[in-house]
């Protein structure tokens, strides 16, 4: 299947997937009404627009895209741990606001949810990042708010996508289940199995194909 094709595919049949992870978390969103709607609009225009420069780039650009996507997707899985260290400590060192930072919050939406429709893979792990940065409040609560933008930012781009004539049909139920599976699993820690384990299986499996991408 062409890389392309793929990503289309993709993005699709994780839709599923997205909406669980954030209706597992809809607890944390209680009174963050106004940050939810403050990302909303920016997450829905910056999935369409991901999804339009995804079909404006072509199958050979994207294909040589590719292996350096999954470099930095793999990057950003790999520094997971610290990233969320460093969020904390920089939550932690703030004065929590109960409105937050509404337009900051916003434009990080719209910058996170753009790649979110191009690419996808890391966008959890950009967005938490970003939001870290400009929502005052704790982890658990910017974690809320970042599951509710990526499934936004997914369903917008998949909705333009499905129309594109890229997606393959017949695999879609397949991932769509398997994303399903993983977003209850994230949700619970993936009892039994050590993260740092998963996580690193992830990384190089995704440094594994970036190679392959290479030499093809």
């Amino acid at each position: 299947m062409p890389a392309l094709t793929a990503n289309v595919t993709n993005t699709v049949a994780l839709v599923p997937g997205y909406f669980s992870g954030a209706l597992t978390q809809r607890d944390d969103l209680r009174g963050q009404r106004r940050r939810a709607v403050a990302v909303a609009v920016p997450a829905l225009v910056g999935g369409i627009i991901g999804g339009i420069l995804l079909l404006i780039t072509g199958e050979k650009l994207f294909s040589a895209m590719v292996p350096w996507l999954l470099v930095v997707a793999a990057v950003l899985i790999g520094a997971d741990p610290w990233l969320k260290r460093w969020a904390k400590n920089r939550i932690a060192s703030t004065e929590t606001q109960s409105t937050g930072h509404l337009a900051t919050t916003a434009g990080a939406a719209f910058v996170g949810s753009i790649y979110g429709g191009f690419f996808g893979a890391g966008l959890g792990i950009i967005l938490l990042a970003l939001f870290s940065l400009v929502v005052p409040d704790n982890l658990i609560r910017i974690n809320a708010l970042k599951q509710l933008t990526s499934s936004i930012a997914n369903m917008a781009a998949a909705g333009f996508l499905v129309f594109s004539g890229r997606v393959e049909w017949v695999v879609v139920p397949v991932i769509a289940v398997g994303a399903i599976i993983g977003a209850v699993a994230a949700s619970r820690w993936v009892r039994g199995v050590d993260p740092q384990v998963l996580r690193g299986a992830v990384v190089v499996i995704s440094l594994c194909v970036a190679v392959a991408y290479l030499l093809r």
